[in-house]
């Protein structure tokens, strides 16, 4: 008789417009708490890697988490969310229940796999899923059954699955409203005005959810999670439904299959590039596992006196505005007085024309290839690079680094501490600066003070290197007012702005050499300034825009020119700088850069550059002496004789006898590149999951 009673109460109840908003919040709640579980389950079954993590890391980590869930959670909620469109979508309640319930229960399965997952890889899920799943079948089954305990993982995700489902009915029914005599109703007109502005207020306030965060710009990336000193920390952050559909969408997205891969053998593309990057005091080790992985043994008389290291990326400082490059427009003066004290560089080239790929290949000494020009927030950002945070991290270096802006901008917190950095001084730790820009940060000099009180205040017991990054030539210009050099004019409006800001930003440069040139680390100091890439010039050299990629590279240090000279006109790119900082340290060195020691190469060597522009494009080119090959994928090579300076030109070459040969070799130095950062052969040592994947009952 109670049953059905209440059969009869529940055929007669409706979903109203305040009901059916109290079941959708409480369910998108349920989710959210269910994913705050599984992290806190994550951490439970891998309690001993959170050892060495204070619980104030962990609970940033929690913090982290939720708002990269929330994302999450709009996303399978919208269904629910867009119900209030219709009166007849927000009675499909059962519909509904079964959408959360599958919701409900991929995301249980995504949180259960991934605990023995990262216990196994240290890693969120990304692309190693994919890769396993093309393995053979057989042998990743026999891997699961017999190296993780399966049963009880199934049935912790059923009785997961269960309890989820039961809540969403339950929520179901105490969500709804029985209607009686006395109840109000609105008019059709008024309850459709209702049901639209409670939709609008649920679209807008998702769309600041879904994009997890406030500021302009990208949305949360995944280098938002890394916000402590504790990899595990910042690692539980993550969310594996975000992780792996990034690691699918790049897997299997057509930039993938626009990349330069399978031009050739695999064979013969490695021992191309190798013969490309090995020389005299390069010793392969492990060809098997990686492709230029090798040790180095600098010569001893190129070694200098120095302790330490500090890199200084100068925003869009052009070479073809370079006063000590030629140019007679007087825009870097305190940069020319530099470059009379140190080996300036004069065929010296960016890999990419946008600053992300200048401080991946510049600091991670990968270079910028098809398909990735955005590596650093791409999956493969997280791998361990040969770059210089790995290198000079395992010989105990402290670590800096200074930029006017904001870390999350191109990922720069989370790709270079994964790489091993830890000091960060960007815009919001700047107290009373000279310009506060509401869009990039800092100024130059503001940035500068900081690097000059930050580099006095360096622990002396342990050598460091420092990255110092510029940002005020980059439009919208950060520029004090009235500006302490004079406004360059003649050169156009929009060039006479751009020219007034590196000007700006070289008058900053300058002040901040005077600064430092008395504090005890001066001496013992290798100092590389260098462009992030050049910009727009009344000439454009070849199809790639040659100019905007010439940039200057300077190296200041004790005993620099008295063994080096003060001119170099080797061909270069920022792939190079790496070993050629690691050869003046000196010290057998095991690395896998994608350039060269430009200080310890034969007498006969031209120098070698690989680059390509921004864009998406698939267009590279190859540069060696004072010519260039430019490869469109899929059309003919053409090949030009630059030249650089006060009166730059290029002069097309049909017939060039060495074209093919360049050609080839173009194409095995990108495939080889392309293929390590897919396979995850890029770094100083073996990934593990190299090792896994080679031998798969190695994980049992």
């Amino acid at each position: 008789m109670l049953s059905s009673h209440r059969t009869a109460e529940s055929s007669q109840s409706v979903v109203g417009l305040r009901g059916q908003l109290l079941f959708v919040l409480a369910s998108l709640f349920a989710l959210t708490l269910l994913l705050s579980l599984l992290r806190a389950a994550l951490l439970a079954f891998n309690w001993e890697l959170a050892a060495e993590s204070g619980w104030a890391q962990l609970g940033e980590a929690f913090f982290n988490g939720l708002r990269f869930d929330l994302r999450v959670v709009i996303i399978a909620g919208a269904p629910l969310i867009l119900s209030f469109f219709s009166v007849t979508l927000m009675q499909r309640r059962g519909l509904q229940c079964a959408w959360l319930t599958f919701a409900a229960v991929l995301l249980s399965l995504l949180g259960v796999v991934e605990l023995n997952f990262y216990r196994e890889f240290h890693q969120r899920l990304n692309a190693l899923v994919f890769q396993y799943l093309q393995e053979d079948p057989a042998t990743v089954l026999r891997m699961l059954w017999y190296g993780f305990p399966v049963v009880r993982l199934l049935l912790a995700l059923a009785a997961l699955s269960f309890a989820m489902f039961r809540l969403f009915r339950w929520l179901d029914r105490h969500t709804r409203v029985t209607p009686t005599a006395n109840s109000t109703r609105l008019t059709q007109r008024g309850a459709l005005i209702a049901r639209l502005g409670v939709l609008i207020l649920m679209l807008l306030s998702s769309t600041v959810l879904a994009r997890g965060t406030l500021r302009q710009g990208p949305p949360l990336r995944w280098g938002d999670a890394f916000t402590t000193d504790s990899m595990f920390a910042n690692q539980l952050g993550l969310t594996p439904a975000l992780t792996l559909y990034a690691a699918a969408k790049a897997q299997y997205s057509s930039h993938r299959d626009n990349a330069w891969l399978d031009l050739m053998p695999t064979q013969q593309a490695t021992a191309i590039t190798r013969q490309l990057l090995l020389g005299p005091h390069d010793q392969l080790v492990e060809p098997e596992l990686a492709p230029v992985r090798r040790d180095y043994l600098p010569p001893s008389d190129g070694t200098l006196p120095i302790r330490n290291v500090v890199v200084i990326l100068m925003e869009s400082f052009a070479g073809y505005y370079t006063g000590a490059l030629g140019s007679p427009l007087e825009i870097t003066p305190e940069f020319d007085k530099l470059s009379e004290q140190g080996l300036l560089f004069t065929r010296y080239f960016s890999n990419g024309t946008h600053t992300h790929q200048g401080m991946f290949a510049t600091m991670a000494c990968f270079p910028n290839v098809p398909g990735f020009e955005y590596l650093m927030q791409e999956p493969e950002g997280g791998h361990q690079f040969s770059g210089l945070p790995q290198l000079l991290g395992a010989r105990d270096f402290n670590d800096l680094y200074v930029y006017n802006g904001d870390f999350a901008w191109d990922n720069q917190r989370g790709f270079f501490g994964n790489q091993g950095m830890t000091r960060f001084i960007g815009r919001n730790e700047y107290v009373n600066p000279v310009v506060s820009d509401p869009t990039w940060g800092v100024s130059d000099q503001d940035m500068f003070d900081r690097a000059v009180t930050e580099l006095r205040a360096m622990p002396s017991d342990k050598p460091f290197y420092a990255l110092l990054q510029t940002l005020s030539n980059h439009t919208p210009y950060a520029l004090p007012s009235p500006l302490p050099v004079a406004d360059v004019t003649g050169q156009g409006n929009y060039a006479n702005e751009h020219l007034s800001a590196m000007r700006y930003s070289d008058w900053a440069l300058g002040r901040f050499f005077e600064q430092i040139r008395n504090e005890p680390y001066y001496a013992e100091t290798l100092f590389v300034i260098v462009g992030d890439h050049g910009f727009g010039t009344p000439q454009q050299l070849t199809d790639l825009d040659l100019l905007r990629f010439h940039v200057p590279l300077l190296l200041i240090a004790p005993g620099m020119t008295e063994r080096f000279g003060e001119r170099n006109a080797i061909v270069g790119s920022q792939v190079d700088i790496v070993p050629t900082i690691m050869g003046r340290l000196g010290g057998k060195l095991r690395h896998q850069c994608w350039g060269r020691d430009l200080l310890s190469l034969p007498a006969d060597d031209p120098g070698l550059a690989i680059i390509k522009p921004s864009g998406g494009g698939q267009t590279v080119g190859i540069i060696r002496a004072d010519q260039v090959v430019i490869q469109p994928r899929g059309e003919p090579a053409k090949a030009y004789r630059y030249q650089l300076g006060a009166d730059p030109r290029a002069i097309a070459e049909p017939d060039v006898p060495h074209l093919n040969d360049w050609q080839l070799q173009l194409e095995a130095y990108v495939q080889t590149a392309t293929q390590a950062l897919l396979n995850d052969q890029v770094g100083v040592e073996v990934a593990k999951s190299q090792a896994v994947t080679a031998d798969p009952a190695s994980a049992r």
